[in-house]
């Protein structure tokens, strides 16, 4: 053996007897933070119980996922029943939740000539618009069925009349917490049956974050569409929560999907195209800055609307019986 590598072995060797192996990594990665669930809750909307033939059963099927999940609460983004005494069946399986609960209003919600006073009675909702905290977290839930606050407006009733606005920039401003807001009516879809001059109420929501030096105001929840999609607008998350019972067709597709005694019974029901099973979302948000949306899937009841030759993109979004997984930085 050579002298150059009798040394090395010899000082290899010496180093394994006094035990030096034993020594820690210089150098060694740090554990990673686990992220903390700040809260989690369910969502749903547009359950349409005077449309649908099986509207107690979806939501059943809703509360009662949501009473196993038990999320800090549970809130349904309008088009939910009309107030009439036979849809206390709906409300009786609402007010299963264990939890706090809260409700938005629908333009659909007043059919026949309710008010929204009745409406909010019914439901025994909090207000027509209102907000609270919960999770670290400020919750604004607006009204957009206003309309009777434009004169001369011929449109679709979605309308944030200007006492609202007022309102809506005070609630902001009088809060130090981030902010998520849910409205029936989309705040982020303006030539699609969304709020009547959407954009001014996206100017409050950027005006707030801009004075607060922060993104404040950090996501927007919308039902009404019946649709799946997610847009980002100056920073702030605009999220389209699809329907829980069906996408809506109209009368040049009308067409059957359960049998004649049904359908008699529920006359507007073949101008949908029905999802087999009801879907929601469920939002989780964590103390990194993360938000995590999880969607229930579905299948259209034959025909779908791709089976009677509906163009897919008629309105910008396809037409789809799901709510997307989506994991959103905010």
């Amino acid at each position: 053996m050579k002298r150059r590598n009798f040394l090395v072995n010899t000082i290899i060797g010496g180093i394994g007897l006094t035990g030096i192996t034993g020594l820690p990594a210089i150098a060694k990665n740090p554990p990673a933070k686990k992220r903390k669930v700040l809260f989690k809750l369910g969502i749903c909307a547009d359950l349409h119980q005077d449309i649908m033939p099986d509207g107690p059963q979806r939501l059943q099927t809703f509360i009662t996922a949501m009473n196993e999940h038990q999320p800090d609460f549970i809130i349904q983004m309008g088009d939910l029943c009309v107030p009439k005494p036979s849809n206390q069946v709906i409300m009786d399986i609402w007010n299963q939740f264990k939890g706090p609960k809260y409700h938005v209003i629908g333009n659909h919600d007043t059919d026949g000539g309710y008010t929204h006073d009745q409406v909010v009675n019914f439901w025994n909702a909090r207000d027509k618009y209102y907000s609270f905290d919960t999770g670290g977290y400020h919750f604004i839930v607006l009204n957009a069925n206003e309309e009777k606050q434009i004169p001369k407006y011929q449109g679709p009733p979605s309308i944030i009349s200007d006492d609202q606005k007022k309102w809506l920039e005070q609630d902001i401003a009088g809060t130090n917490l981030p902010v998520i807001v849910f409205c029936h009516q989309g705040l982020d879809n303006d030539t699609g049956g969304g709020v009547y001059q959407g954009n001014l109420i996206r100017v409050i929501f950027d005006r707030a974050n801009v004075k607060a030096g922060y993104k404040k105001v950090q996501m927007v929840f919308s039902g009404h569409h019946h649709q799946d999609y997610y847009n980002v607008i100056n920073g702030v998350h605009y999220v389209q929560v699809n329907s829980i019972s069906y996408q809506y067709m109209g009368p040049a597709y009308a067409h059957a999907h359960y049998d004649s005694a049904t359908e008699q019974a529920h006359p507007s029901v073949k101008y949908t195209a029905p999802y087999k099973d009801p879907i929601w979302a469920f939002l989780t948000i964590y103390s990194d800055g993360t938000a995590k949306i999880t969607g229930r899937k579905s299948v259209f009841l034959s025909p779908a609307p791709q089976e009677m030759q509906r163009p897919e993109f008629h309105s910008g979004y396809p037409d789809v019986p799901y709510i997307s997984d989506r994991d959103i930085h905010i």
